[in-house]
């Protein structure tokens, strides 16, 4: 059984490695479609961009991203994470490195939603969710006036339980690059990104000292 301390450590670790917008409810969807307006297809096949999110409180992300295949993640300079999988189609497996604690936790996605995280590749590498439930979605002509100043990003609706959420989503870099909610607080900012090849060695996990912890072999024996 998972050690109740390390447990929650994880279940910390995993929501902060993850600041992307919350949606969530029953089934359908009114509008464009969210899988057309914010997809992948023809992205850049390396992406590296750093991002401010608020989410209790201001936090730092940057995050490099490869083929389709491999992403890595550091949060406020003291949490790494490393989502891997052998190709497009196949699940993920997660390394999470506490850099403080010096704690490397090892979970797949199959364990993740069973401890109730449902992040998706997706997600880990763009920071938008896909709504789970009914959801309305529609092209704005411009910004809101309280929004950040932005630059080549269409700006659009997206209303879900009564909330809206704006979001800017650049077709070039495939990623939003301002999250605004119905408060006018841009949740999540880019401050800069670019699609110039990443060295295999940005996704080297360098765990010398570190505690190990294979969270897959505690939750499969809980």
């Amino acid at each position: 059984m998972l050690h109740m301390q390390h447990f929650h450590r994880l279940v910390l670790v995993l929501w902060l490695t993850v600041f992307s917008l919350p949606l969530q409810n029953a089934f359908g969807f009114a509008g464009l479609k969210f899988e057309d307006v914010f997809q992948s297809n023809k992205e850049p096949n390396f992406m590296h961009f750093k991002v401010e999110v608020q989410s209790n409180g201001t936090h730092q992300l940057e995050v490099w991203r490869s083929g389709g295949v491999k992403i890595k993640r550091v949060t406020d300079g003291v949490l790494e994470t490393f989502a891997v999988r052998k190709n497009k189609d196949d699940d993920f497996y997660l390394s999470v490195l506490d850099l403080k604690r010096k704690i490397h936790t090892q979970i797949n996605r199959t364990n993740l939603i069973r401890i109730g995280n449902f992040s998706d590749w997706f997600d880990l590498g763009h920071g938008l969710k896909h709504p789970l439930g009914e959801y309305d979605l529609v092209k704005i002509a411009s910004a809101p006036s309280d929004a950040p100043a932005t630059k080549g990003c269409q700006w659009y609706a997206l209303t879900q339980n009564s909330q809206t959420t704006s979001i800017c989503w650049s077709t070039k870099a495939h990623l939003p690059l301002v999250i605004q909610n119905a408060q006018g607080q841009a949740l999540w900012k880019i401050s800069a990104w670019d699609s110039k090849p990443i060295d295999e060695s940005a996704f080297v996990i360098h765990d010398e000292g570190f505690v190990k912890n294979n969270a897959n072999e505690d939750i499969d024996h809980d």
